[in-house]
């Protein structure tokens, strides 16, 4: 078709639909969308609307008068009217607010150019490509709009479109974002990135639509930390009178959220977590703490609370205490104040992976010496005792001072008089004493200083290797120092019958005594000290 033939046409059609439009023509056709009904005319809306052929065709009514019913069109009653106004020829806006539902509805009403020139649909596609996709707001509205557009506005590609426009200007106005970027699950940030200007704007978009932007920018090359200030800034909107009301049912044990709300939170709140950047600092420990709050009192997934319980634990030299005084929300009549349960497994987290991984031989032997060995408990003398990460001289501190706590406990048990017994009535005839209880107690005594003097045995054992080991290097270098220089005070010397050689225990033991560095008096009998004095030479 000539655009002159276009021209008479659209021109024509203009003519007769203010014609139709006028007070002279009747309707003819009477059309109910949900609860609004709309008194319309045929010609109008055959022209352009694929769908009214159709129902007008298949109608059985043989009045000049037809009704037809269109339930379930996208944008109800309000894309109605706009579309109604189109086939009319009446002016209207195309907005970022009404494009989505316009497109949308004139797809279902199939408004294509098979049906008229410059139809609704390619209108529509027109004012997408080359306005609503172009600016990151727009195409943030759009995309909120189509929200409630589905499946149509997924059957269009109108989701998938907003968002890939959105990835793509998300990456190219933030610092965060770089093609060749591939962190690793165990690199730290330094700092806590700062928040974009769009952020702001993402939080509007439903928990569903928000993934799967995420997502896509993450694809594109945004960093993974750098989405950690917007989870936070959604979660804090998402998420505001959830996180208020935890104050106000503190230790009352009562849940006051209907359980359809309960589920939309519960849902929200496993998707941000899914989405937490792995880096250490990314996120603050007080917004994991009001999150694992959150996730307690919501009875979300144990691996949703476990995760979050794992992340506080590599962060908890940032906590202060009022994120680790989790509340106890228990609705099973319990009415424990804090969760302890939970605090000891983020404890327990934090120890798990290598609290001071990167610490040398010295800085350990450093820390190790400002432990006082003599206020463990057995517990911790027992755990020590097996830490094989430990130097071996606190180890042997560790087991040194718990043999002498237990000969200690042993000489005062079998020196201590019995006491006397309590005053008793003539009357009544006092019971053999029960020694059960002091035979058990001595029993055990005895099996932990065996266990005691296992170890300090297989500790002789290390030594003694040890020796051994240094006995060989020495003798190797001997051998080799006498067969390159060879002399006669060597052979001379080769002659003489070998000294005996000190064995590495009984110079160290010596050493030992000698220093006392635990600071013990000696037991049994001392020399007198000599009235003479001693030259140092």
């Amino acid at each position: 078709m000539s655009a002159k033939k276009k021209d008479l046409l659209s021109s024509a059609m203009k003519r007769t639909s203010e014609w139709i439009s006028s007070q002279e023509v009747s309707s003819d056709v009477t059309v109910h969308v949900g609860e609004a009904s709309f008194s319309l005319h045929k010609f109008p809306l055959l022209s352009k609307c694929g769908l009214f052929k159709k129902l007008v065709s298949e109608s059985t009514n043989d009045s000049d008068a037809t009704v037809i019913k269109i339930p379930d069109i996208p944008g109800s009653s309000e894309a109605f009217e706009l579309t109604t106004k189109f086939c009319y020829g009446i002016n209207f806006d195309m907005s970022t607010e009404n494009i989505a539902m316009l497109r949308c509805a004139s797809e279902y009403l199939e408004m294509t150019e098979e049906h008229s020139v410059k139809n609704l649909v390619s209108r529509s596609e027109a004012y997408l490509n080359e306005v609503a996709l172009k600016s990151l707001s727009s195409a943030i509205t759009v995309l909120h709009k189509s929200e409630e557009l589905f499946p149509i506005a997924e059957r269009v590609k109108l989701v998938s479109r907003c968002i890939d426009a959105i990835a793509y200007m998300t990456c190219q106005e933030s610092q965060f974002c770089s093609p060749t970027s591939n962190n690793s699950n165990s690199e730290v940030v330094s700092k806590q990135p700062v928040v974009d200007w769009w952020a702001e704007d993402l939080t509007v978009l439903r928990i569903d639509s928000f993934q799967r932007v995420l997502i896509a920018m993450m694809a594109r090359g945004f960093k993974q930390y750098g989405l950690g200030p917007v989870l936070m800034l959604y979660a804090q909107k998402s998420l505001r009178g959830l996180f208020s009301s935890l104050q106000e049912i503190f230790g009352k044990g009562t849940k006051k959220i209907e359980p359809k709300q309960e589920h939309e939170k519960r849902v929200i709140l496993e998707t941000i977590v899914s989405l937490l950047p792995r880096e250490r600092n990314a996120m603050s420990v007080s917004f994991l703490s009001m999150l694992l709050r959150a996730a307690i009192y919501l009875e979300t997934t144990v691996a949703c609370r476990l995760d979050l319980e794992k992340r506080m634990g590599l962060q908890l030299p940032q906590a202060v205490l009022d994120d680790l005084l989790i509340p106890s929300y228990s609705f099973t009549g319990e009415h424990s104040l804090f969760d302890t349960d939970t605090v000891q497994r983020i404890l327990m987290n934090y120890l798990e992976f290598e609290a001071h991984p990167n610490m040398s031989d010295v800085e350990r032997k450093k820390v190790c010496s400002l432990m006082d060995c003599q206020k463990l408990s057995r517990e911790a003398c027992a755990h020590a005792a097996q830490n094989d990460r430990l130097p071996v001289q606190t180890i042997v501190q560790v087991l040194y001072y718990e043999q002498q706590r237990l000969r200690g406990e042993v000489t005062n048990d079998s020196d201590s008089p019995a006491p006397p017994p309590p005053p008793q009535p003539a009357a009544t005839v006092l019971p053999p004493p029960k020694l059960s209880s002091y035979n058990d107690e001595l029993s055990k005594v005895k099996r932990e200083n065996q266990d005691l003097k296992l170890e300090l045995l297989k500790m002789k054992m290390k030594l003694k290797e040890f020796e051994k080991e240094n006995n060989e290097k020495k003798s190797s270098t001997t051998t080799t120092m006498s067969s390159n220089h060879s002399s006669p005070r060597s052979t001379a010397s080769m002659d003489k019958p070998p000294l005996p050689r000190k064995s590495f225990i009984n110079s160290v033991s010596k050493k030992l005594g000698k220093l006392n560095p635990f600071g013990i008096p000696p037991r049994g009998r001392t020399k007198p000290p000599k009235d003479r004095r001693h030259s140092i030479s």
